[in-house]
């Protein structure tokens, strides 16, 4: 009866044991294989600024994700009135907090709007792209134009620092966030009253101007 019991104690543990292996395996598979995390970081084209809550492209793009079946977290980090230097300031932050799978960088506009130096837009994207993938994040640049009363000679070196960001930094590009919503016949059209921001009407195609690019980036894992 005594060897009886200490057979059935060795066969619990053993299965006990077996058990705590297989528990703390499939935690492992489970972290190793966790869904992917995607941060926005943007500026109040990504902030719903002026829409309803739930409205904005960024919003449609979790839709989206969740229509196509795609397992993945959507972080949006966007500031209204946000330039290249807060993003470059906030983001070492936002990448030990989330440990972002993907980083899509939104910004630019302000720093074009309140005259700032394209050497510096230039130098804060790049830093932005560089730490993101130092913390092993693919990268998606959103880039932009300026309105032609600018002038051809701006809006050109403005839609190059986007191009030599990609190239330099080795990013995905979109070569213009707001195609189809800002250089359609009436540019007024899909803009708010103060013919800045995007309406409701154009969160769509600003998301569909994100979504191929990003796709690839998330089949590429």
């Amino acid at each position: 009866m005594e060897g009886l019991l200490k057979l059935k104690r060795r066969h619990f543990n053993a299965l006990a044991l077996a058990g705590c292996t297989s528990a703390l395996w499939g935690r492992a598979l489970a972290q190793d294989g966790k869904d992917p995390v995607i941060l926005v970081v943007g500026d109040s084209l990504s902030a719903e600024y002026g829409l309803q809550r739930g409205s904005g492209w960024v919003a449609l793009l979790e839709e989206r994700l969740e229509r196509e079946k795609v397992q993945a977290r959507v972080v949006n980090a966007s500031i209204s009135g946000d330039t290249t230097s807060g993003g470059r300031s906030r983001l070492p932050a936002l990448l030990r907090q989330h440990r972002p799978t993907l980083v899509v960088i939104e910004l630019g506009g302000n720093d074009a709007l309140r005259g700032l130096p394209l050497k510096m837009t230039r130098e804060n994207l790049a830093t932005m792209a560089r730490l993101a993938r130092e913390a092993g994040a693919r990268v998606l640049l959103l880039g932009m134009e300026m309105p032609p009363n600018y002038g051809a000679k701006y809006g050109q070196e403005f839609r190059e620092v986007f191009t030599a960001v990609a190239e330099t930094e080795k990013t995905a590009l979109v070569p213009f966030f707001l195609k189809g919503v800002a250089d359609t016949p009436d540019p007024t059209a899909l803009f708010q009253a103060d013919r800045i921001h995007p309406n409701e009407a154009a969160q769509p195609t600003m998301r569909d101007n994100v979504w191929p690019a990003l796709r690839k980036l998330l089949a590429a894992r």
